[in-house]
């Protein structure tokens, strides 16, 4: 078997669906979904065959491209059942034929069988990894399908032999880049900029060297960083100027590494993103971690901070805190908050945000004392959590990594009384997670060494139209 068979997932039963006696030979049944979003079904012998383009419940027949002694890999070249819930896709280059885009691979599914599908992905992971099951499933948090990515790295590339310009994602399973003329997941005026943007580069000097470029999209700017491998032309520079001027977008520059991304000129207004249930504003550079979904992170952050039930006595740790994106909002809650990064650029950039957030409360109504360190949180210690000092509760948002360190560490100091020095542990933790698979491992340490139960948990639709599962769940102390 190969690595797709982690945590398989269904659609809801379905009825009508016929039984699996008398299929004509060849036709397969599809059961359920990988993690890749491929159809699983099995040969009469038992043999396992992932299926692209399948839908759970269908009966297909299948082009096999690769064989091995325990699976085969395929793609579906006819439906003989559909599944009732199977949509027309919403972009013209999704799909199985030759050049479709890869950057999406579930919108021939409903939305909200996306989210089941996500949601049972989750509870697969919690059990069959961690042995944990929650105690409640929360609802799941959803947004619009269809706009919502504000943030993405596009490949760029001019065709000599085409004189032509591609931008875009890569081609399903392919280094190549797709032919792109729209992309509905992109907020819509970036949409309509991506041949605007093949024309303008394909008038410039170094339309060569043009390797990406990367959008971030705030509540108010959207600026767009340019990768270039040789300094711009004077010409190039009017060009891309002229560009911003006609298309309303700000350019940023990066000549080499992250590090020297700035701006093409100085000036004009800043890239930001609000928080208007909390009241905050978050200043950011287009290079920074924000969440790509905006609309899924208003609510993200309001389910996080309810959940925590932060008290104006309490003492909380926001650990891999990044800008700020949720030790703000607990600042406006808790009465102490420390967040803890591992890079010094994000700490930096988070304590200007506390201080700009700070000058703009109104009387009565400051945040939270507030301290931000860096620290390398995959290398914790319980001698360095001792020394981080007590805290009520934790909000733990890792990537995708997990916080394996820093769950191991806590689950030592259970096991370990002798090294508490009077440190107790959180009552409460909510971890935000954008992989189940180390969430499941984290989990298992959790539960079963450090003394905490999972009240509850549930998926988060960040990323609509993928396989990519966010997640959210709450430890308590037992």
């Amino acid at each position: 078997m190969s690595e797709q068979d982690i945590s398989l997932s269904q659609l809801p039963e379905e009825s009508g669906t016929p039984d699996d006696a008398g299929l004509p030979e060849g036709w397969l049944r599809v059961t359920s979904l990988d993690m890749e979003a491929q159809g699983i079904a099995r040969r009469p012998d038992g043999k396992v065959v992932f299926i692209e383009g399948a839908l759970p419940f269908e009966v297909v027949s299948v082009q096999v491209g690769r064989k091995k002694s325990s699976f085969e890999h395929g793609t579906v070249t006819e439906i003989h059942h559909e599944s009732s819930q199977r949509v027309r896709p919403g972009c013209p280059h999704f799909g199985l034929h030759a050049g479709s885009c890869g950057g999406c691979k579930m919108q021939h599914l409903e939305v909200s069988a996306q989210v089941a599908i996500k949601q049972r992905v989750l509870e697969d992971n919690l059990w069959h990894l961690g042995k944990v099951k929650a105690d409640t499933m929360l609802r799941p948090i959803e947004g619009p399908a269809w706009g919502y990515r504000y943030r993405a790295r596009l490949s760029v590339r001019y065709v000599i032999k085409k004189g032509e310009v591609l931008i875009g994602f890569h081609e399903r399973k392919s280094r190549y880049i797709a032919d792109m003329k729209v992309c509905p997941v992109l907020p819509p005026h970036v949409s309509r900029m991506l041949l605007p943007l093949r024309e303008l580069i394909g008038q410039m000097d170094a339309r060569e060297t043009l390797p990406q470029l990367e959008l971030a999209c705030g509540d108010e700017v959207t600026a767009l960083v340019l990768r270039h491998l040789e300094p711009l032309s004077e010409g190039d520079k009017t060009l891309l100027r002229a560009f911003a001027a006609e298309q309303n977008v700000q350019w940023w520059l990066q000549p080499k590494g992250p590090d020297t991304v700035h701006l093409l000129d100085e000036g004009g207004a800043q890239l930001s993103y609000g928080l208007p249930d909390f009241g905050i504003t978050m200043p950011f550079r287009p290079t920074d971690f924000t969440q790509v979904n905006p609309f899924i992170n208003r609510v993200l952050v309001a389910r996080a901070l309810r959940l925590l039930q932060a008290k104006k006595k309490e003492r909380v740790i926001d650990w891999f805190c990044g800008l700020g994106n949720f030790t703000l909002p607990i600042a406006t809650q808790a009465g102490e908050v420390l967040g803890i990064e591992g890079a010094e650029t994000l700490v930096a950039r988070s304590r200007d945000n506390y201080a700009r957030n700070q000058a703009d409360r109104v009387a009565g109504q400051a945040l939270a004392p507030t301290q931000f360190v860096a620290r390398n949180l995959f290398d914790m210690t319980p001698e360095m959590l001792v020394a981080d000092g007590t805290a009520d509760k934790w909000l733990v948002d890792p990537p995708r990594e997990g916080a394996f360190a820093l769950s191991k560490a806590l689950a030592e100091l259970n096991e370990n009384p002798d090294l508490r020095q009077g440190w107790t542990p959180p009552r409460r933790i909510v971890y935000v997670s954008c992989n189940p698979a180390t969430l499941a491992r984290d989990a298992d340490i959790l539960v079963h060494r450090a003394g905490y139960r999972c009240v509850s948990a549930g998926v988060i639709n960040m990323f609509a139209h993928t396989a990519h599962v966010e997640s959210m769940a709450v430890f308590e102390l037992a």
